[in-house]
């Protein structure tokens, strides 16, 4: 990771050397922590934010949910992602807005400790390597199950519970596969241990419910836009373990992964074991919405050097 100049932390900009926290933060010690992953391309109008009010909505959400009430507004929140973007000089760069717990107290219930707000932005490139958007990744099915519905929330982005997505991606790595898809506790396709995930069979293209303990994703959310964009029929539905092996493609979404095609699960092909042509469609109408090639056509962009947008 390469330092920038500047973090944003607690309403001002401070230098990267300076964003520290007290080794007694709550966070620190219990996960109590929400984030987001946002991405910025460098489009041919200049830097631009993808889907920045979906992101901050789903902050405050997270938060709303461990009872942490953000001191700041959701607008406040989006030009101070803006402003740390221009105060780095980014034009393409993951974003990384965290709010935790700081110090005042140990124990469980963290109530009473101050609710602390930072925003990094870092130069960030492939998450799954430059090769794999082309030719495609390699998975396996974890051992490790996602949590439970009733145990954790897994739509928000709560920092302590993404342990699991820990346990998913090391398991992964230490059989030699770029990542991990789990399995919920019923048995079914859940998700990545940081990516949702998408099947086509049959010209149909499937991805689980939010109920099989998935985060909503936003690039789900908009890969779906898309898939409608090109009257590709798509369906939310559980997902056997066994479709994984049978698919005719199959391809990850998210704010790292953004579209990533799979080429085996298992050791098994995918398909043809190369990256399929509905695959290759959702790539090139994403991509070229976010390099500026293709019309914006839903307004996901937000634009650095442009008015920030309203909640």
């Amino acid at each position: 990771m390469q330092p920038t100049d500047y973090i944003w932390m607690d309403g001002k900009l401070v230098p990267w050397e300076q964003a520290t926290v007290h080794v007694l933060a709550h966070a620190l010690h219990y996960g109590t922590s929400v984030f987001e992953g946002i991405r910025a391309y460098n489009t041919k109008r200049g830097p631009a934010v993808l889907a920045l009010q979906d992101h901050t909505r789903r902050l405050f959400n997270s938060a709303k949910m461990m009872r942490m009430e953000i001191p700041y507004t959701e607008d406040e929140i989006n030009n101070a992602i803006l402003e740390t973007l221009r105060a780095n000089n980014l034009k393409s760069a993951y974003i990384r807005p965290l709010v935790f717990r700081g110090m005042n107290k140990l124990g469980v219930d963290g109530r009473g400790c101050p609710v602390q707000v930072a925003i990094a932005t870092i130069e960030w490139g492939r998450y799954l390597g430059e090769e794999a958007i082309e030719q495609g990744v390699d998975v396996g099915v974890s051992s490790w199950r996602r949590m439970a519905p009733g145990t954790l929330m897994a739509m928000g982005k709560i920092g302590g519970q993404y342990v699991n997505s820990q346990l998913v991606a090391m398991e992964a790595h230490d059989r030699g596969f770029a990542e991990g898809i789990a399995l919920d506790i019923y048995g079914y396709v859940s998700e990545g241990s940081g990516e949702n995930l998408f099947l086509v069979f049959d010209g149909v293209v499937y991805t689980p419910p939010t109920g099989n303990s998935i985060l909503m994703g936003i690039t789900r959310k908009l890969v779906m836009q898309l898939l409608a964009d090109l009257n590709i029929p798509v369906k939310e539905q559980v997902i056997s373990r066994e479709m994984l092996y049978i698919a005719d493609e199959l391809f990850f979404t998210g704010t790292a992964a953004e579209v990533t095609p799979i080429r085996s699960v298992d050791g098994i092909p995918v398909g043809s074991g190369r990256r399929g042509p509905i695959t290759e469609k959702v790539q090139r109408e994403f991509f070229g919405i976010t390099s500026g090639e293709i019309e914006d056509r839903h307004g996901w962009l937000t634009y650095v050097y442009e008015e920030a947008p309203a909640s």
